[in-house]
């Protein structure tokens, strides 16, 4: 029998990366993250981690404030946070979620976000009841878009104004898998 979507926090393993619930340890990195424009570059700016100046605070309210809405995971390769992987969006009736992604600038070009997205497909196809996963990206972003594509996603719409909390709308692509 599949799982419910937010029945529990996942804990997914692979040879490589788990992806976990973020504990008080994790604050210094999480600051880390939320402190670089360049990983905030090309992601919307109403994300939870951003919506608080204290990430303690963050990280104690994530499991409860925050969910329902988004299941918020750290990223770590070999006990090293590497950064966030979530699931939000989730429209139970049509069993659809969708998924992002941010990782540490160190942490770029070395495939984590591929295999990180991928451990998010395995769990969300074969242990819920989840039957489509879309995914938004700015139109600039291609690395996200190379992600996307090596884990089978199709770009479904192009150029597409989205509300992304900033003054004017933001163009992005849609994809689904």
């Amino acid at each position: 029998m599949k799982k419910k979507l937010f029945s529990e926090i996942p804990y997914l393993e692979s040879d490589r990366l788990i992806l976990k619930g973020l504990t008080q340890d994790d604050a210094p990195a999480l600051q880390e993250l939320v402190d670089s424009p360049g990983v905030y570059r090309y992601l919307p700016t109403f994300l939870f981690e951003k919506q608080y100046p204290d990430v303690r605070y963050v990280i104690d309210h994530l499991y409860n404030e925050c969910w329902k809405e988004s299941i918020i995971l750290g990223v770590f390769e070999e006990d090293a946070f590497c950064g966030l992987a979530e699931m939000y969006g989730y429209r139970d009736p049509i069993h659809k979620i969708s998924v992002g992604y941010r990782l540490l600038e160190r942490c770029w070009g070395k495939g984590i976000a591929s295999a990180a997205l991928g451990m998010m497909i395995d769990y969300l196809y074969n242990e819920t009841d989840i039957e489509i996963i879309t995914a938004s990206t700015m139109v600039e972003n291609q690395a996200s878009a190379r992600v996307l594509t090596k884990n089978g996603f199709q770009m479904v719409v192009h150029a597409v104004d989205e509300d992304w909390g900033f003054e004017r709308p933001t163009v992005a692509d849609k994809w689904i898998r």
